[in-house]
């Protein structure tokens, strides 16, 4: 075999589309776009139309909002972070913030704060301190014989709340 010999297998490469070539190519005259009109023009963009018929973005009722002041934080697990402490990126006799999940590569932008979720195990004996964290989340780490501060105030109950929360 020599290089010039070498070639593509049969219907490997496909010959690109030539349109506007005479009649008899079968693309001719009007190129398969149809006589004049929008859809026959550079950059055509009709999208979400249809017909004059009421679009179903129209049709179908709204529903909900977007709460604006939500807060987006970095949920953590207590697997990830014991897997950080047994690789010897956390410190377990320090007290672990946000700034020293950072560093250990737990996340790469803290967003609004970091909190914590009870998946995986805890094995180590920790102190934390994190923006929020779910009870089970808590309860693990005091099993483990750790502690958590929760650094963002939750947001008081209302009265009514409080008595509805009790029964």
């Amino acid at each position: 075999m020599k290089l010039n010999e070498l070639s593509d297998n049969p219907g490997a490469r496909k010959a690109r589309k030539r349109v506007g070539r005479g009649i008899g190519s079968g693309l001719g005259k009007t190129s398969g776009k149809g006589h004049k009109g929008q859809k026959a023009r550079r950059g055509v963009a009709i999208k979400g139309f249809e017909g004059g018929q009421m679009p179903i973005n129209r049709r179908l009722p709204k529903r909900g909002f977007t709460n604006i002041f939500r807060r987006d934080y970095v949920e953590i697990n207590l697997d990830r972070l014991q897997a950080a402490i047994d690789a010897g990126r956390l410190d377990a006799g320090k007290v672990i913030d946000a700034e020293a999940m950072r560093e250990a590569g737990l996340f790469k932008k803290e967003r609004d704060g970091v909190r914590l979720l009870a998946k995986g195990e805890l094995t180590s004996k920790i102190e934390v301190s994190v923006a929020g964290a779910s009870k089970a989340a808590i309860e693990a780490v005091e099993k483990a014989g750790g502690k958590v501060t929760v650094t963002v105030p939750t947001k008081p109950r209302a009265e009514g709340e409080e008595a509805a929360a009790q029964e």
